[in-house]
């Protein structure tokens, strides 16, 4: 199993960036995906998640309105786009798979890919 994360880069404050997680190895429609992030000296968290059939997304409330997940199950990829983005963005950006439902807890995801740098500064 495996899941890489692509597409990170500097970025000015307001600009965008569209993160992909390409997976393989697994049946990647039976997985929902999360994108979590970490900054330096700070703990791992929440962005966001995608249902299986990718039907149903839930995003943390510092992106909501700004990121939108989406995903190609022909393709087994999964994609972050981000708009309007903010030094707070700063952090190294991760995909991760669980079987079966979604989760914004990152303790329930059972695959990582490793991490995208995103850095937001002018």
């Amino acid at each position: 199993v495996q899941l890489q994360a692509s597409g990170g880069g500097l970025v000015r404050p307001g600009g965008s960036l569209r993160l992909s997680c390409a997976t393989f190895g697994f049946r990647f429609d039976d997985y929902a995906i999360g994108w979590f992030r970490q900054a330096p000296g700070k703990e791992r968290e929440f962005v966001s998640t995608i249902t299986r059939g990718g039907g149903s997304t839930l995003y943390a409330d510092s992106v909501k309105g700004r990121f939108t997940i989406s995903r190609d199950n022909a393709k087994n990829r999964v994609y972050l786009q981000m708009n309007s983005l903010k030094p707070d963005d700063t952090a190294d950006y991760f995909c991760a798979a669980r079987p079966g439902s979604y989760s914004v807890r990152y303790q329930n995801y059972d695959y990582w890919g490793q991490g995208t740098l995103v850095t937001v500064s002018s």
